[in-house]
Parts: C-alpha cells; sequence; structure tokens
C-alpha cells in the first residue's frame, strides 16, 4: 500500500477543451497554468527529453523530468471501430471524457493509498461531436510488469502472492479494473502496482465483478504461456498461490470493515 497523497485538483479552460490537473504538478514544471503543449510528445522530443515507454493500442512516452519523470499517454480506440473514428469518442460532456474519468478514479485511489500511478493530468479537445483525449500520469521507476515476469520465467509463487493480496486490497475498496490482465501489473522488489483504468470504476464490492476481473487475468496468463505445462502446473505454481493470497487479504480487510475499521 503505498502512502496516500493529497491531489490540488484543479480544472483549466483550453481553446478547444479542457485540462484536469494536480496543482502540485506545476511546481515540477513551472508556470502559472499547464500548457497544453506538455501533452505533445513533439514538444517534449524537440528538448530531447522522451524515450519510448512501451507500444499498444494507446501511445505510452516517458517523461524525465526533475523530481520524478511523467509517462503520456494518447487515449486510441480499437477493434473494428478504429477504423472508423481512430482516435476519436462520441462526446457526451467534459465529465465523462475518457481522460477525465479515470483521472479522478486515479485520484480517488491515490488519495486512499492504493498502489496506482498518481495522475497529472487529462485533457479533452472537443470538435463537434466527437473529442481526443489525452492523459498524463506519474512514472513508476524501478518496476517490471508481471507479463515481463512470465515471459522470462522468473515469476514465481512469491510474486503471485503478492499480485493476490495488491489484488485483494482494490477489489475491497471497490476499485473496479475493467482489463486487469498481465500487464497492467507492475512489480517492484516491495509492491505491486495496477496500472490503466480506463473505464474503471469504483463500486459496491461484489463477487460477480471481481471473480469475473481475476478470471481475465487468469487468461492473460495462459495467453502468454504459464499454462504450457498444464493447467494442474499453472494452478500449483502461481494461481493457487495468487488465489490464496487474495482469499486471506480480502478476509482480513472484511474483518476490520466489520469492526469499525474501514479500508482507505
Amino acid at each position: 500500500m503505498a502512502q496516500a497523497t493529497t491531489i490540488d485538483t484543479r480544472l483549466q479552460p483550453t481553446v478547444d477543451g479542457a485540462i484536469l490537473f494536480d496543482g502540485g504538478a506545476l511546481a515540477q514544471v513551472g508556470g502559472a497554468d499547464f500548457d497544453p503543449a506538455w501533452f505533445e510528445p513533439l514538444h517534449w522530443r524537440a528538448r530531447g527529453a522522451v524515450a519510448a515507454a512501451g507500444a499498444g493500442r494507446g501511445t505510452i512516452m516517458r517523461v524525465p523530468l526533475p523530481g520524478g519523470d511523467w509517462t503520456l499517454r494518447h487515449y486510441r480506440r480499437g477493434g473494428l471501430v478504429a477504423r472508423v473514428l481512430g482516435d476519436r469518442y462520441l462526446w457526451n460532456g467534459a465529465e465523462r471524457t475518457r481522460g477525465f474519468v479515470e483521472w479522478r478514479l486515479l485520484a480517488a485511489l491515490t488519495q486512499r493509498g492504493l498502489n496506482v500511478p498518481a495522475p497529472v493530468a487529462a485533457r479533452y479537445r472537443r470538435s463537434g461531436a466527437h473529442y481526443r483525449a489525452d492523459l498524463i500520469t506519474r512514472w513508476l521507476d524501478g518496476t517490471q510488469t508481471l507479463a515481463e515476469r512470465v515471459r522470462a520465467g522468473t515469476a514465481d509463487a512469491g510474486d503471485a502472492a503478492r499480485v493476490g493480496a495488491c489484488i485483494a486490497e482494490f477489489h475491497a475498496a471497490g476499485a473496479y479494473h475493467a482489463d486487469l490482465n498481465a500487464h497492467n501489473i507492475l512489480l517492484d522488489a516491495q509492491r505491486v502496482w495496477l496500472l490503466d483504468f480506463d473505464r474503471g470504476a469504483l463500486r459496491a464490492p461484489a463477487r460477480s465483478w471481481q471473480f469475473a476481473t481475476l478470471a481475465r487475468l487468469r487468461r492473460s496468463l495462459v495467453k502468454l504461456g504459464a499454462a504450457r505445462d498444464g493447467d494442474a502446473h499453472l494452478d500449483r505454481t502461481f494461481w493457487g498461490p495468487l488465489m490464496a493470497a487474495y482469499e486471506q487479504a480480502l478476509g482480513t480487510f472484511a474483518a476490520q470493515a466489520a469492526s469499525g475499521s474501514v479500508h482507505g
């Protein structure tokens, strides 16, 4: 569990939209307002300050900065609809834009002390019936994805137990992750972090969505080859320890809630 952090929420109108940001970020880069150019990879490339941090449907870039790096992500659609709309989403109000929803959820989870990348800023740019969106979060240094560990053959029962306990902590807090897979789980020497809360939400804890989230994670592990020696091997070496730690941690949080020590 990370240390609970206060987020200084600010909203700044722009010519074609708005920026939602943590006021603490301004002290890091200077300025009275959040510069829209800070969402642009070209802005940072011109200063020789960008390193690619990954690939996939959303464009991810790492920006080295004094006091802690940032991660830039531009929202892009997936599937067949991407051929038509690309990176455009249907406008349904500022507070329902993908970036704003995820930023506010990350802010809530950060302030509860849950292990997520702290939000820096979110932006939407509206054009008629559509908008485009971007998100900036804090870069988590010294971490490795669970997918990388599985592919390298280094993921062990200890990792599994830490991942299970971490997921239980999020579930006890009602934090729903819409696409929990091995690529969205980061591990460092002591902690486990969950990434990419696009389409996530805070919900009343319920076994239905909790088990659906776990089932999605298991499918991603199988897809990565974690079950190449059979399901029984996966259950014995990784999934079993993960679920045992998950159930134990979930029980602990339930007992704390019943005694009046509510999580977060």
